[in-house]
């Protein structure tokens, strides 16, 4: 018996030792009869037994019940209950307190293991290399996504130090980023890095995505998508130079100059070398698109940018509503180049409407906004929106929002176009990270021939986007 059980039962005797002592003087001190002394003596003795036994039975007993329950319990046996003939007495409700926390543990148990199968179906399933490494550098855990990268199995990999594996770039630097060409490994591959703690010691998982095939897919679709917007317009021009050209070879071949004959050479080759030069202007803008130089960041206030930009628009007088006085790091061609267009869009959609264009700027967090807003009809089709040569104006280039957002994410921005509500509409954002670059006003000379050179510029940007 438990020193604990063995306790409680000496303690019992001891309880009980003054009335056994008392019924045993009383009995042999005084003149009873033999047989009497024997009896009370057996009596009393049995009594103590007896009540021994019953304490041994409702006390020592669920003591090692609910012991042994919870040894089972920690060794992470579940399937133990204990029962009693009274739910309702403090003992029952010890007992169904016991079976519902082995039920609770059983159900944490069982949900343990099957995330623990799900995570290893996941990790072995996955395509991507899952490595995990432990404070000093050893792995711990590879997935079969890792043993192919590193053409090893798990067995020979585990415990060696992510040095001697060539993934020790893995394990600093910047994440989420692009890792090109690893050692021995032509693809691509994305890192991502985060650390978490077991059993209370930081370890530090390691995911590394082959985005090779993803960046192919991509290249090859915007190759067929330019495939297909060049093959358009070269046909386009193509086609009506073919016809005019058999035409024209035609009339050469007959020999017959006359007025009408001669009028018709006139007219093809007009419409030849207005075609020609169609297919020209397409050529250069796609050029002026693909080479769009790297910005030389400086100081621009945006007040004076704004109001040097609008007035520039002829059709339409664009109010400006003055913002705060912010100063933006940038280039300040390329951002005349990109308020040029968003502002020659807005008046182009309420040319037939004859409603206004707004143009302000507010400032939200650490970002300058510039809101260009129009009139007009607002937006029908929000797919094509970006799609460079995509146009739906007459005589449209099809560069304009194209050349705008890409100068916008040079300089860490963004441009996006929604439609305003409830009033009708569109709304062009440029979103441009603000400089902290001097407010007093103190900005650099600026001579005549540079503002001369500067204003042409501006009129040759207009021009460009027409």
């Amino acid at each position: 018996m438990a020193s604990q059980p063995r306790r409680i039962v000496a303690i019992a005797a001891w309880a009980a030792l003054p009335a056994v002592v008392t019924a045993l003087v009383l009995l042999w001190v005084e003149p009873h009869s033999s047989r009497l002394q024997w009896t009370g003596t057996l009596v009393v003795a049995s009594t103590l037994g007896i009540g021994l036994m019953v304490l041994h039975e409702r006390v020592i007993r669920p003591l090692q019940t609910v012991s042994n329950l919870l040894a089972a319990m920690r060794e992470g046996d579940f399937s133990h209950r204990a029962r009693s003939s009274d739910p309702d007495d403090d003992l029952g409700l010890l007992y169904e307190e016991a079976n519902a926390l082995a039920e609770m543990l059983r159900g944490q148990r069982l949900g343990v293991i099957e995330a623990t199968a799900l995570l290893r179906t996941v990790m072995t399933e996955i395509d991507a290399a899952v490595f995990t490494f432990d404070a000093s550098g050893a792995l711990v855990l590879v997935n079969r996504g890792g043993e192919r990268l590193l053409d090893e199995p798990m067995e020979r990999l585990v415990g060696r130090q992510a040095a001697e594996l060539g993934l020790e770039d893995c394990l600093e630097g910047e994440t989420p980023r692009v890792l090109d060409q690893r050692g021995s490994y032509a693809n691509r591959w994305e890192l991502r890095r985060s650390s978490f703690r077991q059993d209370g010691r930081p370890h530090t998982l390691v995911l590394l995505t082959d985005v090779s095939r993803a960046l192919q897919a991509e290249e090859r679709e915007a190759w067929q998508r330019l495939i297909r917007v060049l093959s358009h317009e070269i046909n386009n021009s193509l086609a009506p130079i073919r016809s005019f050209a058999g035409s024209l070879q035609a009339i050469v071949e007959r020999g017959a100059h006359t007025s009408e004959s001669d009028a018709d050479l006139r007219e093809g080759l007009e419409v030849i070398g207005q075609r020609a030069d169609s297919l020209g202007r397409f050529i250069a803008a796609y050029a002026r698109l693909a080479r769009l130089p790297r910005p030389v960041l400086a100081p621009v206030r945006v007040a004076e940018w704004v109001r040097r930009v609008v007035p520039l628009e002829p059709r339409l007088r664009v109010t400006v509503v003055p913002g705060p006085d912010e100063v933006v790091s940038a280039d300040a061609d390329q951002l005349d180049q990109l308020l040029i267009n968003l502002v020659r869009n807005a008046v182009d959609s309420v040319a037939d409407s004859g409603g206004g264009v707004t143009v302000t700027w507010v400032v939200r967090g650490d970002d300058l906004e510039v809101l260009v807003e129009d009139d007009g009809s607002g937006i029908a089709d929000t797919a094509n929106l970006f799609v460079p040569f995509y146009t739906t104006k007459p005589g449209g280039s099809g560069i304009g929002l194209a050349l705008s957002r890409r100068i916008a994410e040079a300089h860490g921005g963004t441009v996006r176009l929604e439609n305003r509500s409830p009033q009708p509409g569109c709304r062009a954002i440029v979103q441009l990270p603000i400089a902290s670059a001097p407010r007093d006003g103190t900005m650099p000379f600026r001579s005549g021939a540079y503002r001369a050179v500067r204003a042409l510029s501006l009129l040759l940007a207009w021009g460009i986007t027409t």
